[in-house]
């Protein structure tokens, strides 16, 4: 029924053809434009992504998401209305076509605001009179074609540039790779969203000596996470990563017994013993070769380390809350990893209890092991620590390198005394923080590159 309805519109209707002599208007536009601005132009062919891809040429990229979206619902909904018409012709009325109705008329209103902010944006990329706004509104394939295929207008920048251009400022130092300690020469880590490239971090290089307890700094989305998660190999970036001269990407199976990592989650089991635990551990990230007396002394070692012999033959779920950062660490310390990478382990503990766990991160650091915590409390142990790592979101919200140097130059080179005041001097402003990010990530670019 659908079927024949449709092909009775394509024969008799010229409305439609209408339509799809300016849908095919639409498309050469568009191909031409993507051309220009480095986009794929067989993206025109593609409904709904078109409209996002014409938003990256014009610099609106996150107004195309939401049109695209939009766009997307509305593809649906006209489905959805088409069979309930049918319905309806069959004598089977119904409330949905009414309330679908009421979101389609939202959804358009929502899609004619982001139009017009796409198309203002487009006007401007590439320098043209305010007037045009009027054609790119209601007959879009028309300037779309005038534009695309007339070498008179061209844009201000490629949308590739726009998305890769973060600062222009690029240390362009690698350091060298050290026998001992960690070497990090991070060039850019990306994902894929909405059908392009994401550049998530970017230009980041830095040694870290061992015996050196690092905090890694930065406000929310700064990309504290996907650096540490490049780092330990667990999600690799364009990048060179080596600890103690073995490289982490080309070596990861050897390389990964050289790392500890301690969530934010506790992922133990409750109904388990401190021993239990710890045994378990033991089987799974000591050789196989070794024998069962030096398992049980290592596992009798770490206990007394982190404070754990009193509380053995406890279950998990009955311990306190220092005691389960301990015990979290103490999984990750069997097997004597030289880098020691901890997201947040103090949080959830006082002021004294989480002195305690850091001073204990601090001695295990002395026996020439790499820490690098995360902790948004830093300055109530900022003592115990040897370096600050600080990354920050540029312009384009990509994470970059702020600073990486002692305590006593980080606080120099942003002229701040606390952690908490270096954050919010790099956090944007919406964020509540004082928006100077892309200056301190240009400054400390070019005493690298000096």
């Amino acid at each position: 029924m659908i079927a024949l309805k449709i092909l009775g519109i394509l024969l008799f209707d010229t409305t439609a053809w209408h339509g799809i002599a300016l849908a095919v208007l639409l498309i050469a536009g568009y191909w031409g434009m993507f051309k220009k601005s480095g986009v794929d132009p067989r993206w025109s062919l593609v409904p709904c992504v078109r409209d996002y891809m014409f938003s990256r040429c014009a610099g609106r990229e996150p107004e195309g998401r939401v049109l695209f979206i939009t766009n997307v619902i509305m593809l649906v909904m006209d489905l959805i209305l088409t069979i309930v018409d049918v319905q309806i012709e069959e004598g089977q009325a119904s409330n949905l076509a009414l309330a679908l109705s009421a979101l389609a008329f939202v959804l358009l209103i929502v899609r004619v605001v982001y139009h017009i902010r796409i198309c203002s944006g487009i006007i401007q990329m590439y320098h043209a009179k305010g007037w045009w706004m009027w054609l790119w509104l209601f007959i879009t394939g028309l300037p779309a074609v005038i534009w695309g295929f007339n070498p008179k207008y061209q844009p201000e920048i490629q949308a590739e540039d726009l998305t890769r251009m973060s600062l222009d400022t690029i240390s362009g130092v690698s350091v060298a790779g050290m026998k001992d300690g960690l070497t990090v020469n991070l060039e850019e880590r990306t994902a894929k969203e909405f059908f392009q490239k994401k550049y998530l971090l970017r230009d980041i290089h830095m040694y870290i000596k061992p015996g050196h307890m690092v905090l890694l700094l930065g406000g929310s989305g700064a990309g504290k996470t996907t650096f540490l998660n490049a780092v330990n190999g667990y999600e690799k970036a364009k990048a060179k990563v080596t600890l103690n001269g073995g490289d982490i990407y080309s070596e990861y199976k050897k390389m990964q017994y050289e790392i500890g990592f301690v969530p934010q989650q506790e992922l133990m089991r409750g109904k388990d013993t401190v021993y239990r635990t710890l045994t378990d551990a033991s089987r799974l990230r000591l050789p196989r070769d070794i024998s069962s007396k030096d398992r049980k002394a290592r596992v009798e070692e770490v206990m007394r380390i982190f404070g754990l012999t009193p509380v053995r033959g406890n279950l998990v779920e009955k311990l306190s809350g220092g005691q389960k950062k301990r015990l979290s660490i103490a999984l990750e310390f069997i097997s004597n990893p030289s880098l020691f990478i901890l997201d947040e382990p103090d949080s959830g503990l006082d002021g004294v209890m989480a002195r305690e766990l850091m001073e204990q991160l601090r001695m295990i650091a002395d026996q020439g092991k790499i820490i690098i915590v995360i902790t948004h409390t830093p300055d109530r142990v900022i003592d115990l620590f040897d370096d600050v790592i600080v990354l920050a979101k540029d312009s384009n919200r990509t994470g970059r390198l702020a600073f990486f140097g002692s305590i006593e130059e980080a606080r120099s080179f942003f002229g701040k005394q606390t952690m908490e005041q270096i954050v919010m001097t790099i956090n944007r402003q919406e964020e509540g923080g004082e928006g100077r990010a892309d200056e301190f990530i240009t400054k400390y670019a070019e005493v690298q590159h000096a």
